[in-house]
């Protein structure tokens, strides 16, 4: 699914010399149990650093699900899920699932030099990271989820900054369009790369890299909050 217009942000127009293509999702229609999904089928080795409840931490995914799910959604079994899922679509080996109630359809994809970011947007609860009351509420279904995929091999540093480098790129276009928080309290994201490329050392978001992923992520979010048209 071709969503979005390439070569937004930093580096517009110019190719980068052995970047990979990134991979584009595919749209699944709703089907029991979910609203639609947004598919990612990887080959080669790649690394992942994500957030994600399902596949999170280091990995070395071979897909990735962004499962859309009923603002009612009250299933607890997240791994069960998303292998339900998984299994339907025929995905094999190790894979990262995202949910989000934003309706999965609205993905909005920016690029950036070689970074791709997928963005899915959901801002009908959304929370200051730090909460003036200090109170902590259970996951709930709105949602903001990225799927960042980045054409260099990232070190582990690196590719710890590049998780919070496109964060911040989101809080920034949530401040410019007036959402009163900095994401919402069920927020994901997932950062893929080539494991065999050589690693970058830095992903900051002035640091080469890291000013790709934060102008690709930040156009992906401000993209799936504006209005048609806008």
């Amino acid at each position: 699914m071709s969503t979005g217009s390439p070569g937004t942000g930093l580096g517009q127009g110019h190719s980068v010399a052995g970047a990979s293509r990134a991979t584009e999702p595919v749209l699944r229609p709703p089907a029991d149990g979910h609203r639609g999904a947004l598919v990612w089928r990887w080959t080669g080795d790649l690394l992942a650093l994500s957030s994600a409840a399902v596949g999170g931490g280091l990995s070395r995914p071979s897909w990735a699900l962004n499962i859309g799910v009923p603002l009612d959604y009250d299933r607890t079994d997240l791994a069960a899920h998303a292998a339900e899922v998984a299994e339907a679509y025929g995905l094999a080996g190790g894979g990262v699932a995202l949910f989000t109630a934003a309706d999965v359809t609205r993905a909005r994809r920016r690029t950036c030099a070689g970074v791709a970011v997928d963005a899915t947007v959901g801002v009908t609860k959304p929370t200051w990271a730090s909460d003036p009351s200090g109170g902590w509420e259970p996951w709930t279904a709105g949602t903001i989820n990225l799927v960042v995929q980045v054409p260099v091999g990232l070190g582990p540093g690196a590719a710890v900054n590049a998780v919070i480098t496109a964060t911040e790129a989101k809080a920034q276009a949530l401040r410019e369009l007036g959402v009163p928080g900095t994401g919402t309290a069920s927020d994901a994201i997932v950062v893929v790369w080539p494991a065999a490329a050589p690693a970058e050392a830095f992903a900051g978001p002035r640091s080469l890299w890291g000013a790709r992923i934060a102008q690709a992520a930040h156009a992906a979010v401000r993209s799936g909050i504006e209005p048609p048209g806008a």
